[in-house]
Formats: structure tokens, C-alpha cells, sequence
């Protein structure tokens, strides 16, 4: 049995991560943005043991739930699948002055990463849709380009892939990789998705649970339990990787060690 951490798993892809973790007999520890989303994801996944809130669009929220998750650890593998999109949406500013996709989906694994002491596995949520994006190190919030909600779902994404790459990099003892779930029905994904939430969670709970010798892998993107080859070059990049984390540590006030 393995303790595992899973983000944004009030629902959708996470909830389903959560559900066929503890399934397994893993004891899983949820994450809700908010007091109602926490009720409702105990009531969801009721053989979860725990499950701490903050809402990651908040710097001081995401430190505090680092701090909750850090209380009730220590973790096997952290699953980092909370995220949202903005698509058709105009940009919008947190209260920490922050373009929102890009504090939630990049800055918020970067700062829970720095934060909760490294588990053995870490999975990082990316998305086909990162080969659309590019990390532009000169506006990562876009502030300079104009703005373009796809677009920054889709640069928040492949700042992910160079996320969990990089923390493999700089941490072989730990297994970190990204996953991609497909086009998932789920809120975010809707209705016409062709993938189901069962198969757009099991490479994750895969990595995350499992001790077959295939899981153990470091660096690595996967969709569908398959390696895939497709990571843009400039993910694997170290300059690359070593600003990104540089530009979150300035945004952050918080160290990646």
C-alpha cells in the first residue's frame, strides 16, 4: 500500500485517479479548492483518508496546502493533476497579480513540489495539447503577446512536460514523469471526448501505484500506458528547464532545491 497525493481530485480526471487508487488499497489523500469541493470529494471517494484544501490560484493558499499535505504525509507518489483552461475566456489576474492558467497549471506543481518533500513518484498532468505551445521565457504569462486562452492551456502544458523532466533531472532518486490522458469526458474535456475517465486515469494511477518494474521510470512522457516520443525538444532542454524553474522561483519567492 502506498500513500498518494492527487490535486484537483474533487473531479473529473482526478476524482477517477483518486477512486481507482484507494480501489487498490492505496491510501489516498484528496485535494479541493474549497471547503464545499473538499465535502463533496469525501463523499465521492470515501475510502480516501484525508483530503486538504487550497485553492492554487492563490500563492499564500497554495503554501498553506503545502503545508496541510505535508502534515498528513509523508507520500509514496504525488500526483500533480489539478488544472484548468480558459478557453474563449478573456485573461484573468489572480489576487497575487498572476495570469490564472498559467499560476495554476505551472507555478502551483512548481510551488507544491518545492514544498512537500519529495515522495518517490511524481506525475505531472500535461496534455496533447502542449504540442501547440511554446515556452516563450520572455512572457510566460502573456503579457506581451496577444492574449489567447488555447494558447495558454496549451504553453501552461508544455511548461509541465519541462516541469517534471527537469525534477528528473536534478532528483534521479526520485521517479518523476509527465502523463498525457487523451481527450477526456470530464468537465473540462466535455461531452464528445472519445476517452473515458477510466482510461484517461490509468497511466497515472499506473506510475503513481504500481510495482510493476515498467513504472519505474524517470523522465518519461506516457499516454495511454505507452511511451511517447512527441515531447518537444525544447522540454528536454536544461537551459530551458533551468529558467522555467528560475522565472518560478522569482514569481514564487520559493526555491526548487
Amino acid at each position: 500500500m502506498k500513500r498518494i497525493l492527487v490535486t484537483g481530485s474533487a473531479d473529473g480526471i482526478g476524482r477517477q485517479t483518486a477512486t481507482m487508487l484507494a480501489a487498490q488499497g492505496h491510501a489516498v489523500v484528496l485535494h479541493a479548492r474549497n471547503a464545499q469541493r473538499a465535502e463533496d470529494a469525501r463523499r465521492a471517494v470515501p475510502d480516501a483518508v484525508d483530503v486538504v484544501v487550497g485553492d492554487l490560484a492563490s500563492l499564500s493558499q497554495t503554501v498553506e496546502l503545502a503545508k496541510q499535505a505535508t502534515a498528513v504525509g509523508p507520500y509514496d507518489a504525488v500526483v500533480h493533476n489539478a488544472g484548468i483552461s480558459r478557453t474563449g475566456s478573456p485573461r484573468q489576474v489572480s489576487e497575487d497579480g498572476l495570469e490564472t492558467t498559467f499560476q495554476v497549471n505551472v507555478l502551483a506543481p512548481y510551488v507544491l513540489t518545492a514544498l512537500i518533500p519529495l515522495p518517490q513518484r511524481l506525475v505531472y498532468l500535461s496534455s496533447g495539447m502542449s504540442e501547440g505551445g511554446t515556452i516563450d521565457l520572455t512572457d510566460l504569462q502573456r503579457t506581451r503577446r496577444r492574449w489567447d486562452g488555447t494558447g495558454a492551456y496549451c504553453d501552461s502544458k508544455l511548461a509541465d512536460l519541462a516541469l517534471a523532466f527537469a525534477v528528473a533531472r536534478r532528483h534521479p532518486e526520485v521517479q518523476s514523469n509527465a502523463v498525457c490522458p487523451g481527450w477526456v469526458r470530464s468537465r473540462m474535456g466535455g461531452s464528445s471526448a472519445p476517452t473515458d475517465l477510466a482510461t484517461g486515469a490509468a497511466t497515472q494511477v499506473w506510475l503513481a501505484g504500481s510495482d510493476d518494474p515498467a513504472a519505474q521510470v524517470s523522465g518519461s512522457y506516457l499516454r495511454h500506458m505507452r511511451f511517447l516520443d512527441e515531447a518537444l525538444p525544447q522540454t528536454r532542454d536544461p537551459e530551458v528547464q533551468e529558467a522555467l524553474l528560475a522565472a518560478c522561483a522569482e514569481l514564487s519567492g520559493i526555491r526548487l532545491s
